[in-house]
């Protein structure tokens, strides 16, 4: 008998009673989210950087696994800090009854920090009309609000440019409503493994160490400074400070897209290669037909069978998170053991897999699209490259009418 939300063999999660955490719904499509596996890469990644604290980035919704759930666990697991993208998401993290500090990654808009210093989060500041308004709503709460300053020193998105930093520390200090509590940076290309990109990486994180040096000489140390993302936390450790926020490690994919020697190395030497998928996505058989080969199934009917095939409808589709390039650019699911291509276009809510010659597929079966089965792997990452993307954009696009069933099934490290 397999546990309440543990995957049946061959077939759909067992839900526990009345728990909708572990129900999957009437459709036979599911991704199951194992908390055991956040709680064993929290802890490698821990171990990686210490003595560095771990932040935990679980924003748009834990990258689609769930984020109150994985926050939970991440904390469980010895991450110390959380971050989110807006200040809505670290709200759902308070009215879960978190209670660990929050850093929101991108200055919140005027409007919105009333609520930042209401919630008790940790905002990103970097331009001036942000300290007035927080400084402002955190005065009218009788409250100090702790603020991270953020720099840009070459991702050119968002951050204080460095020549405006030392007069925007300045103000945060002088206003007694608010406390300097953090100096950070972001990279945008740590998971690059030419040689330009680790040389940009290295200057950002010389940049980031001189206007350290710039604001301990006028007076302004900043208690804390953070840069490392997943890649910069195993590629450099230099680059690990005071604090890393891990993200896709955090969901064990590879944060690096291209896995050449060098990187292999890495990821061998720090353990991160020992990183485990948090994320399955799985689907039953709901449909099966033997077609001829001049069959040309789904719309645009794009591609005759090779020859006569068993052909198995699937439940899901680009509604679902599946791209119709999927089909284009040579895809494959799971099913028996074994690896089996599209046999036509993605549909809104399904897909239809051509199983070969063989009829040994029956309405009902297992089909993965992100997970094992068998001896046989379909990744995140391996979807990446097939639809010329990152794991991150994967598992955000996973729709919300898929069900997340939480289970617990790995332990941890």
């Amino acid at each position: 008998m397999t546990a309440p939300g543990a995957d049946a063999p061959g077939g759909r999660p067992v839900p526990a009673a009345g728990d909708p955490a572990t129900d999957p719904g009437a459709r036979p499509v599911w991704a199951t989210v194992d908390l055991g596996a956040v709680r064993h890469n929290v802890a490698l990644l821990r171990r990686l950087a210490s003595p560095a604290a771990l932040c935990a980035v679980v924003k748009a919704d834990a990258y689609g696994h769930g984020a109150v759930a994985v926050a939970v666990a991440a904390l469980e697991g010895g991450a110390t800090w959380l971050a989110v993208a807006m200040v809505e998401e670290g709200a759902e993290l308070r009215a879960a009854g978190i209670d660990a500090p929050v850093l929101v990654l991108s200055e919140p808009p005027p409007a919105a920090m009333p609520e930042v210093v209401a919630q008790r989060l940790t905002p990103t500041v970097y331009s001036r009309p942000g300290v007035q308004a927080l400084a402002l709503a955190s005065a009218r709460a009788g409250v100090v609000t702790d603020v991270h300053v953020k720099v840009d020193t070459g991702m050119h998105r968002v951050g204080v440019d460095r020549r405006d930093l030392l007069g925007l520390v300045a103000e945060v200090s002088d206003d007694p409503a608010l406390r300097f509590a953090a100096l950070w940076t972001h990279f945008p290309v740590a998971d690059g493994v030419d040689a330009d990109d680790r040389a940009f990486t290295r200057a950002q994180v010389a940049a980031l160490d001189e206007v350290r040096g710039e604001l301990t000489t006028a007076g302004l140390p900043p208690p804390l400074v953070h840069a490392a993302n997943s890649a910069g936390a195993i590629a450099f450790p230099e680059a690990r400070l005071d604090m890393v926020r891990a993200g896709i490690a955090l969901y064990g994919a590879c944060p690096f897209p291209v896995v050449d020697p060098a990187v292999e190395e890495v990821l061998a030497r720090t353990g991160a290669g020992d990183l485990r998928p948090v994320l399955s996505l799985r689907a039953e058989v709901t449909m099966v037909r033997r077609l001829p080969s001049s069959a040309r199934p789904s719309y645009g009917r794009l591609r005759p069978l090779a020859g006569t095939a068993t052909v198995a409808t699937v439940p899901l589709g680009y509604a679902d998170g599946v791209p119709r390039r999927y089909f284009t650019a040579g895809g494959t699911v799971l099913v028996g053991g074994r690896r089996r291509r599209l046999a036509g276009m993605v549909t809104m809510d399904q897909i239809v897999v051509d199983c070969g010659a063989g009829d040994d597929v029956a309405v009902g079966d297992e089909v993965v699209l992100i997970g094992d089965q068998g001896d046989e792997s379909v990744t995140a990452t391996e979807w990446a490259g097939v639809l010329g993307t990152i794991a991150h954009e994967v598992f955000c696009g996973i729709g919300k009418r898929v069900p997340r069933v939480v289970v617990d099934g790995r332990g941890t490290s």
